[in-house]
Parts: structure tokens; C-alpha cells; sequence
């Protein structure tokens, strides 16, 4: 008797060895497979939502708004609420749901009051014509038999627009296929254990097949297909892998482009089989075409199509910008020839998936051009629900792989929904709490700046750098230009530097520019009484006596009864040909002081060098320019070039030498 080690598998493990294929699923499977809830709410093209009931899962309250929203209330209706029930009840109402359409449309949400205003308008006109062809519609709709008031007050709305503007600008779009929906559709089979779920992507279904709902079980069990024999074709050596001409079994489209990469391929729906090397059955993908191109297209280290700069930058001429234009022209030549080569097949694909991001790669395949092949508005047009990475033949049958195989969810709904209502819970008692002692979170909000103060932070920034580089004509034409006053505060006034400068005239005296003064002062007129916040007028503030002068000069210029130069503490008035001569005299007396120092400086140089070198004279050394060298410097010196030999009889005449000295001073 047989036995094993650890626990027996059941015949759901037994399924569960080997991955399922949606194509060929087994028959314990099949006969036993039922939608799970999550599988009504498939993808429809009808821009209306459908009244939520009891049971359904509710889109969570932070993905409704839009934000993150962490106390009780809505942020798109502004409304406040006491306990988390009373939010999610408001969420199901319709006040809720009209104010998302009206976020959607672009427009502002309206109040509790502006919408019972609105509600109250249509129950008066809904004996009307106008809605008898919408009722007669919602009546033959089996997903629509109880019409709500916002699906009525929407389709009233949207008829008025219509009748006002007869064109389709403001027409309700047709929303993309499968928008804001989860890409799997689950189910669940009673061979396997309770908690496991069977997940099947959306976009392996056509339009037709999604939109009857009621019928999906009976969808997934028509698309069983029997393995396939490989065919047997030739090989072109010319074009790789020949285009198979009589295989007629189903199959689909799959294609990358970016980056100057391109993978095509053709796949049959229908598995082959193939003998293991280990014994028994192995299904295949049965490929009937296939072709990968790569030109230089994408600029090195800057990234980006050669196109895309070109259109933003100009056309760059180099040699590399060249060679990239002619590559994408030839990538383009090559992918639409391909195209046009398979374009039987293309036609007979039940589902087109294709990944082309940015408008060059999606011009290259959908053009339009002459002989096209695919075309934006295909209905079996598809593109890839999850990640892919560069456009190869291995991450193409990847995708194909990832398309077609069931995935396999073993989750305890029992524990999630405990823990959602344990979330819940925590999430209630928090808001009471915050409720009873009053928190309130609020983000303060800031003062919003006018186009007044605008307009004159930006005159301030502009004549404080006029002034700083003694602009004076270009002060004076940008004052006549905006039409502002010389005296023109500066704006902010409580500002450390506009405190002590104020006006145009005390920064001009401030940072000494005696052009800009006497421009604003004889031209512009500007005020000399002006007083900053320290009772300082601009006089006051000038660091140097040209800045000064230019003061004197505006007073002789304008004239004495112009202001009142005494309170302004502007000394008597001073021509323009006076200021220049007394400058000039100022510079001449300046250059001469200059001139007598460095000549001074030049002959104290060369007395101390003189002296030096006198100094070292009497002494025997030399000059003080030269540094003396050491004992050991001079004996080496005196031994360079001498042999051993020599060096070391030198050496003991030295100390001989030395120690007769020393026997003469005893």
C-alpha cells in the first residue's frame, strides 16, 4: 500500500500544476465556472451611471473627490457630516452623482438648494414630449427599468444643449472602452477551494461579448479551441518566417513601436501540442508571423525622437540629425510595407493590440497614408492592460503569454471583510472623537494679490534695476511709458529695503548714482521733500559729493521757488558748469596726490634697497635679495665633482684646520 507524505492533494491542486490557458481550459472547470458579483459591472458604452444598490461595492470616497480626504465631509459639494454612515449615504445620492457629471463637464458643482431648485423644474415638466422618447428607452433597457431622477435630469439637460447648439462640441463623448473598471474578470468553480478566484482579462473580450453581460459564462466556453498541428510551410530566407496563406483558425494581432524598435506578430488562438523530453504533452503558441526592426531614431544621452525636437527646436543640422530623419523615414517605409504584407491576416485577427506611445510612433501606424491598414477607430483595437518593455519578438510572446493565462487568486474574503469593517469602525470612532472636541482642520488660505499690487511689484523690481545701473534715460522713459508718478512708493512698503528707500529719488541717492537724481530731479520732477520712514529726505541719504552736486544742479535748473530746498536739506544751488570744473578740479587734485605718492613710494624703494645692499657690502655677504646658504650648502658645493677619495681627504684637512683653531685660542 502506497502512501504520502504530507497533505493529499485534491483535484483542485491536481488542476492547478500546470497554468491555465483561457483558450483551453479543462472541462472541471468549465462546467462548474460562474461569474463572480464583480463581473456585472463589465465595461458598457452608456455615459450614464447606473443607480447603485444595495450590495454593490461603492468607489471609495478619496477616488470619488479626487483627493485625499481623511475627515467626514465632501470636498466637491462642501458639505459636512457628523458620522462616516451619513457620508456614504450622501455619496449614493444624487446630489453627489450630478455634481461628479458637472466635474466632468467642466462646470461648477451646484448646492443642496440649487439642486432640489432643479429637480423641482423637471417633476413639472415630465408630462412632457421631450422625455417620452428617453422613457420609451429606459423601458426597453433591461439594466434601466427604474429611471432615477439624475439619469432624467441629465438627459433633459443634455437635450436642451443639443436643441440650443446644434453642433457636437459640447456632446457627450464616447467614453474609451473598460474606463475606470478593474482589468480582470473573475470567477469561481466549485472543483476549486472557496477562497480562490479565476481572473480573465477584459480586452481579450470584443465589444459584443462585453456588452452581453448575462452571457459571459457561455462567451468563455465558445472560445475553447481544439490544439492545432503546427503548420507546415516552407521558409523564406528572404523575410524570415513566411506569411502562412491557408491557416484559417483564430488568431490576433500584436505590435510594439518605440524608441526606433518594432515587433510584430501574428498568434493563433489555438494551442499546439508537442511531445516533453520527459515524457507527455506540452502546449505551444502556435506563431504564424512574426518581424522586429530597429533603426536609429532616439537622440543619445538627450532622449527623444529626432521628429519631436525638430518640431519643438527647429531642425537641427548635424550629421547625427540627418542620419536620424532618414531612419525614421525608413522605419516608417518598412513598418507600412509589413503591414501591407499581412494585411489579410490583420483583417481576419479577431483583437488588435497595439502599444504605440507618442504621436510619431502612432503616425507611423495609423497615418493616414495611402493603403492603410489599421485604423484609430477599429473596434477590435486593444492595447496592453499591464507593463511591456522594449519592443522585442521575447517581450511580444511575453504579452501573449500574460493575455491569455488565467490568473489565480487565492484571497479570504471572509478576513478582508472583517478587516474592512474593523477600518470602518476605527474610522467612525475617530470622527466622533474629533466632533466632540470640536477640531476643526482647516487650511488657512492666503490673501489673494489684485492686479493693482501686481502691476506695481513689478514697477518696483523694474526701476530699482534701472537705478542700480544708472539707467537715468531708461528711468525716465519706462516712468513716461506706464504713466506713473516720479514719487511712486514702492511696493511692498513694509519691506526692510523699501522702509528706508521709499521713492525712486532716495534709491538713486542711496546708491550713489548722480545721473539718475538729476533726471528725476530736472526732468521728471520728482519731489525732494519726500521723507522716508525715518524722516530722511533723499539728500540725506547720498554717500558721496558728485551725488550730492547733482542735487545743487537740479536746484539752479528748476529754479528756487520749484520746492522748498531748505526743508528738503539741499545746500545752496550750484551750476552745471561750476559742478564740471569743480569735478574736474577734484580730479586733477586727485591725480597729482596719486602721481606724488607713487613717486614717493618709488624712491623709498630705492633707498632701502640701496641700503641693503650696503649693509651686505660691509659684511661680506651680498645683496638682500639673495638668501645665504648653510654650512652644508658650501661644503657640498666645494665637494661637487670630486672623487670618494677627495671628498674624504678634504675633510680631514678641514678638521685639522679646525682643531689647530681651537688649540690656538687655549
Amino acid at each position: 500500500m502506497s502512501t504520502t507524505l504530507g497533505k493529499a492533494q485534491t483535484p483542485g491542486d491536481m488542476l492547478l500544476r500546470r497554468p491555465l490557458y483561457v483558450f483551453d481550459l479543462p472541462q472541471e472547470i468549465l462546467l462548474t465556472l460562474q461569474a463572480k458579483a464583480e463581473s456585472s459591472s463589465l465595461p458598457i458604452t452608456d455615459p450614464e451611471p447606473t443607480p447603485s444598490k444595495e450590495g454593490q461595492t461603492l468607489p471609495n470616497n478619496d477616488q470619488v473627490n479626487g483627493g485625499n480626504n481623511t475627515s467626514t465631509s465632501c470636498a466637491l459639494c462642501g458639505l459636512a457630516f457628523s458620522n462616516v454612515l451619513e457620508q456614504r449615504s450622501h455619496i449614493r445620492s444624487d446630489l453627489h452623482g450630478y455634481n461628479l457629471k458637472q466635474k466632468l463637464r467642466g462646470l461648477a458643482p451646484v448646492t443642496e438648494d440649487h439642486f432640489e431648485k432643479l429637480v423641482g423644474e423637471l417633476d413639472e415638466s415630465i408630462s412632457g414630449s421631450d422625455t417620452s422618447e428617453s422613457d420609451d428607452d429606459e423601458d426597453n433597457h433591461p439594466a434601466n427599468k427604474t429611471s432615477t431622477t439624475l439619469s432624467t435630469l441629465l438627459k433633459k439637460q443634455a437635450n436642451i444643449s443639443a436643441r440650443q447648439k446644434p453642433s457636437d462640441d459640447f456632446a457627450p463623448k464616447k467614453r474609451k472602452r473598460g474606463a475606470g473598471k478593474p482589468p480582470l474578470v473573475w470567477f469561481s468553480t466549485s472543483v476549486l477551494p472557496s477562497n480562490t478566484s479565476l481572473g480573465i482579462y477584459r480586452a481579450i473580450f470584443t465589444d459584443s461579448e462585453q456588452e452581453d453581460t448575462a452571457q459571459i459564462i457561455n462567451t468563455v466556453r465558445n472560445k475553447q479551441l481544439a490544439p492545432a498541428a503546427p503548420p507546415s510551410a516552407p521558409v523564406d530566407g528572404s523575410n524570415g518566417v513566411p506569411l502562412p496563406r491557408t491557416m484559417t483558425s483564430p488568431h490576433i494581432f500584436l505590435c510594439m513601436v518605440g524608441g526606433g524598435h518594432f515587433a510584430g506578430m501574428i498568434v493563433s488562438l489555438a494551442p499546439k501540442l508537442s511531445k516533453r523530453a520527459a515524457g507527455g504533452d506540452e502546449r505551444q503558441a502556435t506563431v504564424l508571423a512574426h518581424k522586429t526592426f530597429h533603426r536609429y531614431t532616439t537622440r543619445r544621452k538627450q532622449g527623444g525622437a529626432q521628429s519631436a525636437n525638430d518640431s519643438a527646436k527647429g531642425a537641427a543640422h548635424s550629421a547625427g540629425a540627418s542620419i536620424r530623419r532618414y531612419n525614421e523615414a525608413a522605419l516608417e517605409s518598412e513598418i507600412r510595407q509589413l503591414l501591407a504584407e499581412w494585411k489579410p491576416l490583420i483583417d481576419d485577427s479577431q483583437l488588435l493590440f497595439v502599444r504605440a506611445t507618442g504621436s510619431g510612433n502612432r503616425r507611423m501606424l495609423f497615418g493616414p497614408y495611402d493603403g492603410q491598414v489599421l485604423r484609430q477607430n477599429d473596434s477590435r483595437l486593444r492595447g496592453f492592460p499591464f507593463s511591456t518593455r522594449r519592443a522585442t519578438q521575447a517581450e511580444l510572446m511575453r504579452a501573449f503569454v500574460e493575455l491569455t493565462r488565467v490568473k489565480v487568486s487565492q484571497v479570504d474574503e471572509a478576513a478582508l471583510a472583517a478587516a474592512a469593517a474593523a477600518a470602518a469602525q476605527a474610522e467612525a470612532e475617530r470622527a466622533n472623537a474629533s466632533t466632540k472636541q470640536g477640531t476643526i482642520l482647516s487650511t488657512p488660505s492666503q490673501p489673494k494679490v489684485t492686479k493693482e499690487e501686481e502691476a506695481a511689484l513689478l514697477h518696483t523690481s523694474q526701476l530699482q534695476a534701472l537705478i542700480r545701473r544708472s539707467k537715468a534715460p531708461a528711468v525716465l522713459s519706462y516712468i513716461t511709458s506706464n504713466s506713473i508718478s516720479p514719487d511712486f512708493l514702492f511696493q511692498p512698503i513694509d519691506s526692510q529695503q523699501n522702509y528706508h528707500t521709499p521713492t525712486a529719488l532716495h534709491f538713486a541717492a542711496s546708491v550713489n548714482s548722480p545721473a539718475v537724481v538729476l533726471a528725476l530731479l530736472a526732468k521728471a520732477r520728482a519731489n525732494p521733500t519726500t521723507t522716508n520712514n525715518d524722516g530722511k529726505t533723499p539728500f540725506d541719504l547720498a554717500g558721496d559729493r558728485s551725488t550730492r552736486d547733482a542735487f545743487r544742479v537740479a536746484r539752479h535748473e528748476i529754479g528756487e521757488s520749484t520746492w522748498d530746498w531748505n526743508a528738503a536739506h539741499i545746500p545752496p544751488s550750484l551750476s552745471k558748469a561750476d559742478a564740471d570744473k569743480r569735478e574736474e578740479r577734484d580730479r586733477k587734485e586727485t591725480d597729482k596726490k596719486e602721481t606724488e605718492r607713487r613717486r614717493a613710494e618709488t624712491e623709498r624703494l630705492k633707498k632701502e634697497d640701496l641700503s641693503g645692499n650696503d649693509l651686505a657690502r660691509k659684511k661680506g655677504g651680498k645683496s638682500l635679495g639673495v638668501a645665504e646658504k648653510t654650512g652644508a650648502e658650501k661644503r657640498e658645493d666645494e665637494a661637487r665633482g670630486m672623487t670618494p677619495e677627495m671628498r674624504i681627504r678634504l675633510e680631514r684637512e678641514r678638521r685639522a684646520r679646525a682643531a689647530e683653531e681651537r688649540m690656538r685660542r687655549l
